[in-house]
């Protein structure tokens, strides 16, 4: 079976550019697994960890420890745990699967699992935090904490700063409240992801370097799976091993990337026989907005354009449910050329709902003249996943072990 699921129901219609839109999507996803980028850039030998080219020697510490952060790290955990073998002292992972997911974990057994919530914090990521921090408090220069750090962990793993909390919180709100509000009302006001981290590290005891100050004196090697426009790692999770003043001895290293999705897009269409195009790795902007600057771009025979990103969503009153690349997709789908097929795709498989993302077709906006159902009252409304409910059209794969923005393939006959 491939990563998309419903990849049979969406194909009823025989449609080629449809087929070729998810094989290169489905290219894409594969490329940025976890496992299989893990496997690839991190060897053991003779007590030596070599992780991109980077060697340290895990024979000079007393104590190794893992901690996991975000939507990679449980199916991280599995190969490291592996990889480290005995090595491995203890760790700890918190990351949005369920705990049924964390079974086969690893037969050693050494790597506890704390399911958390997400996009926002809740009391039961902060008592995982502060089961982490339990963890590694009272180290020293001989020991090593090896950290994989990906998208999601800005909500999953947090604990609020009483003092600065207290600055922004109204009359009666606990530190978690002002959190979640703050969060919630900058994600309404579509603020991206630098905006909102910036202030999230304000508010938190272990974001923006803070987890490495409590982990020193230990040196810290961080796996880092970037989610983020530009791969700024400081912002990555809110960069909780990213120190301002790097004075520590804490190594982060980026391991994957949209880079690598697009790539591996890029090589299966030129397979089909598309002239394709990485665009950017970089867009942004307010989702329905690009969505139709998307549909409305003039029509290039046999060819594929490819984008990586992550745009954003003012959110309106009394909204319903929906989530940027639906909503991306359910604009173009206003504008779409007869000859091309628009796909937006989050890379973890969830795009704010049950559904990683949408296509955008002439076949389907026939389909809505024909049941009588208005495409605008739904984008109006902001109610994109029911609006591709009863019309069809959105892409399921289930949560997936990897996060690296979202992922648009704008394909052309």
């Amino acid at each position: 079976m491939g990563i998309i699921l419903n990849k049979a129901e969406l194909l009823e219609s025989n449609s080629k550019l449809r087929g070729d839109a998810l094989e290169i999507l489905e290219a894409g996803l594969e490329a940025v697994n976890t496992e299989k980028i893990l496997k690839n850039k991190i060897i053991l030998n003779e007590g030596v960890l070599g992780v991109d080219g980077e060697n340290f020697n895990l024979k000079s510490f007393e104590r190794i420890f893992f901690v996991g952060i975000g939507k990679c790290a449980l199916e991280g955990a599995r190969v490291l745990e592996d990889i480290l073998g005995d090595y491995l002292t203890e760790g700890a992972v918190i990351d949005v699967h369920e705990i049924a997911d964390a079974k086969v974990l690893a037969s050693r057994g050494k790597i506890r699992y704390f399911q958390g919530t997400h996009p926002y914090p809740s009391e039961q990521n902060i008592e995982a935090t502060k089961q982490i921090l339990e963890m590694v408090q009272n180290l020293t220069e001989k020991d090593l904490v090896v950290t994989l750090i990906s998208g999601g962990g800005s909500a999953l793993f947090d604990l609020p700063d009483e003092a600065a909390t207290a600055k922004l919180g109204l009359p009666g709100e606990t530190s978690l409240e002002t959190v979640i509000r703050v969060t919630k009302e900058l994600t309404a006001k579509g603020a991206d992801i630098y905006e909102l981290n910036a202030v999230r590290k304000k508010m938190s005891q272990v974001k923006g370097g803070k987890f490495a100050e409590i982990c020193h004196p230990a040196p810290m090697v961080s796996l880092i799976f970037s989610d983020v426009l530009g791969n700024d790692i400081s912002v990555i999770a809110s960069g909780p091993t990213i120190l301002d003043t790097p004075t520590e001895e804490v190594k982060n290293i980026l391991l994957a990337s949209n880079h690598d999705a697009l790539v591996a897009m890029k090589i299966k269409a030129e397979e089909f026989g598309y002239k394709t195009s990485i665009e950017t790795e970089k867009l942004s902007g307010n989702a329905s907005e690009m969505g139709k600057e998307l549909a409305l771009r003039e029509s290039q025979s046999k060819t594929c354009i490819l984008f990586g990103g992550e745009t954003t969503v003012r959110v309106p009153q009394n909204h319903g449910i929906g989530g940027r690349n639906q909503e991306m997709a359910l604009s173009a789908l206003l504008y779409i050329s007869l000859d091309s097929v628009l796909i937006c795709a989050s890379s973890d498989g969830w795009d704010n709902t049950d559904c990683a993302g949408a296509i955008a077709d002439a076949e389907l906006f026939q389909k809505t003249k024909a049941m009588g159902i208005s495409p605008e009252q739904f984008l109006m409304h902001g109610d994109s996943y029911n609006f591709f409910k009863q019309i069809g059209g959105a892409i399921y794969t289930g949560k997936l072990g990897s996060n690296v923005s979202d992922l648009y393939i704008m394909l052309y006959k």
